[in-house]
């Protein structure tokens, strides 16, 4: 039997989300920011995504195994510790664009930062724009391409 994605489109209104969720004024402050900038670099609206993720635009995907489902196409998480960025595009130029990016940690399906302003937006808009595009080719997150 298939399991069910747990991280699904949710009709929760994202600024109702961020303002009750996130209790420190430049998180609320960057998330805002963060929504309109990836509303403009994607053309999409943002909507929740399971109970704390905003992503912009959707694709559906399905493995070889059969299993399918929908995802956001990019998005972020403005966590409690740090902020979530759910932006993964494949390509030696983008890793080194990532190292442009700013004061980052890295995790397999998302980077992590602390601020907006941690950031370099520039390199920001170029990753988010690769990935746009590597799913609108792919119609799979480059996240998970086995290493």
């Amino acid at each position: 039997m298939a399991t069910k994605n747990k991280t699904t489109e949710t009709q929760v209104d994202v600024t109702d989300f961020i303002n009750s969720f996130v209790d420190n004024e430049q998180k609320k402050q960057d998330s805002f920011q963060l929504i309109e900038l990836m509303k403009k670099w994607s053309g999409f609206e943002p909507k929740m995504w399971g109970p704390t993720m905003i992503g912009f635009g959707s694709y559906h995907y399905k493995y070889a195994s059969g299993y399918e489902g929908d995802a956001m196409i990019i998005g972020f998480s403005p966590r409690k510790a740090q902020f979530s960025l759910y932006v993964a595009a494949p390509g030696e130029e983008n890793q080194k664009l990532l190292e442009k990016l700013g004061k980052i940690k890295m995790a397999k399906a998302c980077i992590y930062f602390k601020k907006l302003s941690d950031l370099n937006l520039e390199v920001l808009e170029i990753l988010s724009k690769a990935t746009i595009q590597y799913i609108s080719e792919n119609n799979e997150c480059a996240c998970r391409i086995p290493d």
